[in-house]
């Protein structure tokens, strides 16, 4: 009796540390998802493994090189190009709010400005796409554009000036004023950002995340432009 009692008292014990390593592993696990963690300098069809190359105009020149003990993406664009990446991904900004990345620009395109349809130009742009608002999905998509822009100012908050994009509205977080060639974190609660933006949608009312996209251009301007990018992922905190 006594060692039946020994046996499972061993096993109650065992049970309950695997069952809070297991909790423990998850809670970590779920704390942050990641968005492109790019630990390899693979690509499969001109894209990052489990993203989808989008070609406007020119030639893509984008490839992974290693950073630290991770990959960083590096965009190029000449006189005529805009290109960029995509990639579907389900978040509920209720649980994790929190989008972070590193970034740093090379080479800004020359009188870029968000603000002029003319010169809508950048380094670098990060798009956060949510849940449409209605048919068609390509024009009814909130999509909240994170910028490096050259002439706009630090904080500028505007509506896409291009045709029938209503629906991407952009906040500048770095400009000419920020050193070329040095990483910068950045770390933005999207959710909040999803109010402020989009108040005229559901009276800002919260929507879930279905997409990221990563753009250079420069086509506008008909300059250069080049940037990195990497280690990307939203948090709960």
């Amino acid at each position: 009796m006594k060692k039946n009692r020994r046996f499972y008292f061993t096993m109650f014990v065992i049970l309950c540390v695997v069952v809070g390593v297991s909790g423990l592993s998850y809670s970590k696990e779920m704390a942050i998802i990641s968005v492109a963690g790019f630990d390899t300098d693979k690509m499969k069809d001109d894209a990052p493994k489990g993203w989808e190359l989008e070609k406007n105009k020119g030639v893509p020149d984008l490839k992974l090189e290693k950073e630290g003990d991770k990959f960083a993406l590096h965009f190029k664009s000449d006189k005529s190009s805009s290109y960029g990446i995509k990639k579907k991904i389900k978040v509920d900004p209720g649980k994790h709010p929190f989008l972070n990345w590193k970034w740093k620009a090379k080479k800004l395109p020359l009188g870029g400005d968000v603000r002029d349809k003319e010169k809508d130009d950048q380094a670098m742009q990060i798009y956060v796409a949510f849940k449409a608002t209605g048919w068609p999905a390509k024009l009814k998509t909130p999509v909240i554009g994170y910028i490096w822009d050259n002439e706009a100012p630090k904080e500028t908050i505007v509506k896409s000036p291009q045709a029938f994009a209503d629906k991407v509205r952009y906040i500048v977080l770095r400009d000419k004023t920020d050193k070329l060639n040095e990483w910068y974190s950045e770390k933005r609660n999207v959710k909040e950002d999803y109010k402020e933006l989009f108040s005229d949608i559901d009276e800002g009312k919260e929507r879930k995340i279905e997409g990221i996209s990563l753009y250079i251009n420069s086509q506008h301007t008909e300059s250069e432009a080049e940037s990195y990018i990497y280690d990307i992922f939203f948090s709960n905190e």
